[in-house]
């Protein structure tokens, strides 16, 4: 399985966030919290109904219970991370994006990097054999966007944080470990203020933040997909094989 990304990732900038990493609340104290709450001593993934990650029929598989969301949202993360990478180091970002984007979108990099490396670190430590059970790095493949053009950017920037931020929705319901929960909420959270953001830079002074498309009027609670409706969608960046027979 080719699971190697050649890219030079310009490096997270953990000091110089300003008001959009004030706002968003991330610090690398959350680090500790997601390790904690995932140590070996204290997950309900021993039950025999329980598929945990890895080869199934030569193929990847992301489990059930708790380590096959954690899975879920890694592959998610990968993504959203390779995706900002992308977007941060391609040639036209200092050019054809306004200071604004630009201090947005290093911004959710920088955060998206985190967040792969949080569910890196927490799978790691908490797997019973991360060598096979452990999601590999995925490979992507984003078709004919150009990375230098401001609208294809934005647009499909906005269809992922969309999409991650209804993941997370959908997926929490199927958390039965309460720290694994807390710590899903708390990066939801993170992952709607990116749509938000996203949302103001393509319609600025709008009410597209919280836009009717992502926003229920009648319940006011944001849209929740279950992985199943999520995968397909996100499948279609992702070219390293995986399923996920035991989710949802």
């Amino acid at each position: 399985m080719e699971n190697v990304v050649n890219i030079q990732e310009v490096k997270p900038s953990l000091t110089n966030r300003r008001d959009f990493l004030r706002i968003s609340g991330i610090s690398m104290v959350g680090t500790g919290l997601l390790l904690a709450g995932c140590s070996k001593d204290n997950n309900n993934d021993s039950g025999p109904t329980t598929h945990l990650p890895g080869l199934n029929n030569g193929i990847f598989d992301l489990g059930s219970g708790d380590f096959g969301v954690l899975s879920y949202a890694y592959a998610l993360e990968q993504l959203e991370a390779d995706f900002y990478t992308k977007v941060v180091n391609a040639t036209g970002f200092n050019i054809n994006f306004t200071p604004e984007d630009r201090q947005v979108l290093i911004d959710l990099y920088n955060h998206e990097v985190i967040h792969r490396e949080f569910f890196k670190a927490a799978l790691t430590g908490a797997l019973p054999n991360p060598a096979t059970q452990l999601l590999p790095g995925l490979t992507f493949n984003y078709g004919t966007l150009n990375f230098s053009n401001r609208t294809q950017v934005l647009a499909t920037a906005k269809a992922l944080e969309d999409t991650g931020v209804a993941a997370y929705n959908g997926a929490g319901r199927l958390i039965t470990n309460p720290d694994y929960l807390l710590l899903a909420g708390k990066i939801v959270s993170v992952e709607a203020r990116h749509a938000s953001a996203i949302r103001s830079l393509i319609n600025p002074n709008s009410k597209d933040f919280a836009g009717d498309d992502v926003i229920n009027t009648t319940t006011g609670l944001d849209v929740a997909k279950k992985p199943s409706e999520v995968i397909p969608i996100a499948g279609g960046f992702i070219t390293t094989q995986f399923t996920a027979l035991y989710l949802p």
